[in-house]
């Protein structure tokens, strides 16, 4: 997986545990593709600061993923509802879609 890729698949998960200025720094950098100088310039902070920000952020993310692993979890159970769904069970079919819309 792309690190970008990741990066945004951590922040959809654990993005609001960091603060809302991590998040809005966070979301320019990885899913709006800004530079570190146009998020600087937007801030009024230096470029150095957007970095430091970015990786304390990336470290923290990382760090929540090691401890609750609900990235890890849900990527297992997409994995076995894909494969129950090749079953090809309608019954069975209608009850992982409600499982999945749980989710």
């Amino acid at each position: 997986m792309k690190k970008t890729e990741e990066m945004n698949e951590y922040l959809d998960w654990y993005g609001v545990l960091l603060t809302e200025k991590q998040q809005d720094i966070c979301d320019l950098y990885f899913k709006e593709d800004l530079s570190l100088s146009e998020i600087s310039e937007n801030y009024g902070i230096s470029r150095a600061a957007v970095l430091d920000t970015v990786k304390r952020s990336e470290k923290m993310l990382f760090e929540y993923e090691k401890k609750m692993h609900l990235i890890e979890k849900y990527h297992s159970r997409k994995q076995i509802y894909d494969k129950i769904r090749k079953l090809n069970i309608k019954e069975v079919n209608q009850y992982l879609e409600k499982i999945e819309d749980l989710d």
